[in-house]
């Protein structure tokens, strides 16, 4: 892209977009009217997300913390809030907030490379283990590269933003910390914008935009290698990605006909948080307005302390039911947070009829 020239970097800019319109397109993706219409309001959230990223809040000298409100990446957890900041590894940083009462807290800092090879590397990472709260409630973190006394979340050279994860239990009864960052020892004033950073910004976010789409894309075909399972295809992908050191992950890809059931059953080991939840092909989670996600808190264990899914089109009455939402295909997540040992589900599918 041609640095100093907005209106070909808008070209440009619109051009990779249609390019990223062909991860929807693939071979392997589903081709359903509902699956297609998802794909590319997937790839609109995505735009919008990385045009704010790239362009609006993308200066690390005067940080914001942004909520992912409505963008959905590689299964996002129903139960969280996510916030996000973009920062640089030489700089100094003071976290300012409250904890709150909901039931887990974490803070890393990533070296986002999604744009280049679909990786965001962990290069520190602050979680309830070792957070000190004040007695009245407040936190402040140090995020830098030398080592700091108190709260202190490691940077790295290549360190390119924050990443916070608050997960509920129980949204009606818990509330999510406040949070606010400020660079120490910074400029009083941002810089004004030139056309080389829009020019450079525009092509950070088109290829933010491709790059995200094709990297869940493809652990979406590894999925399909094992359908209707949720087995351990390896932590060190995940955690690549920017997952939580916390954090087991078992993820999944599903595929029923009309009147089938996806049937998982596993022990629950001793953690304190825990959630099983479903996705659509892109690796988005559904509509949190339904009943697609149960957690150590909502679920109802089986008499033997056992944890039953079914994941269905309809309520089979029995187990904790999951709606598929009218898609007959897509890719699923179990979490174990905290956990000591990771147990792995045994899945069957069967008839919805034959359930009870």
């Amino acid at each position: 892209m041609e640095v100093g020239v907005p209106d070909q970097a808008w070209s440009r800019f619109c051009q990779a977009l249609e390019q990223a319109g062909q991860v929807i397109l693939s071979e392997k993706a589903p081709d359903t009217p509902l699956d297609r219409a998802e794909g590319f309001r997937y790839l609109s959230r995505l735009t919008r997300e990385m045009l704010y990223s790239c362009v609006d809040n993308a200066d690390p000298d005067f940080p914001r913390f942004h909520e992912l409100d409505l963008v959905k990446i590689g299964a996002d957890n129903p139960d969280n809030v996510y916030l996000s900041a973009n920062i640089r590894g030489d700089r100094t940083y003071r976290i300012t907030g409250t904890r709150g009462s909901i039931a887990y807290f974490s803070i890393g800092s990533k070296a986002n490379r999604y744009a280049k090879d679909g990786t965001m590397a962990s290069t520190g990472e602050l979680s309830d283990t070792d957070l000190v709260v004040a007695p009245d409630g407040t936190v402040e973190i140090i995020a830098s590269a030398e080592e700091q006394s108190g709260n202190w979340l490691p940077l790295a050279p290549d360190s390119t933003g924050l990443v916070v994860r608050q997960t509920f239990l129980d949204r009606e009864t818990e509330t999510p910390g406040e949070w606010h960052i400020e660079q120490i020892g910074g400029p009083a004033e941002p810089a004004p914008v030139t056309p080389e950073f829009l020019a450079k910004a525009l092509q950070r976010a088109a290829l933010s935009v491709h790059g995200t789409a094709a990297t869940f894309a493809h652990w979406t075909g590894t999925f399909m290698t094992r359908p209707n399972e949720l087995p351990d295809f390896g932590q060190d992908m995940f955690q690549r990605a920017g997952g939580d050191p916390e954090i087991f992950y078992l993820h999944g890809y599903w595929s029923l006909a009309p009147g089938e059931a996806w049937v998982i059953e596993t022990d629950v080991p001793d953690c304190p948080y825990w959630n099983f939840q479903l996705d659509n092909w892109w690796m988005e989670s559904l509509d949190h307005r339904r009943k697609i996600t149960v957690n150590k808190h909502t679920a109802a264990l089986d008499a033997d302390g056992r944890l039953t899914i079914v994941v269905a089109e309809r309520d089979p009455g029995v187990g904790n039911w999951i709606d598929t939402c009218g898609h007959s295909s897509g890719t699923a997540l179990l979490r174990w947070l905290g956990a000591a040992t990771h147990p792995i589900p045994k899945c069957r599918v069967v008839g919805l009829e034959d359930i009870r």
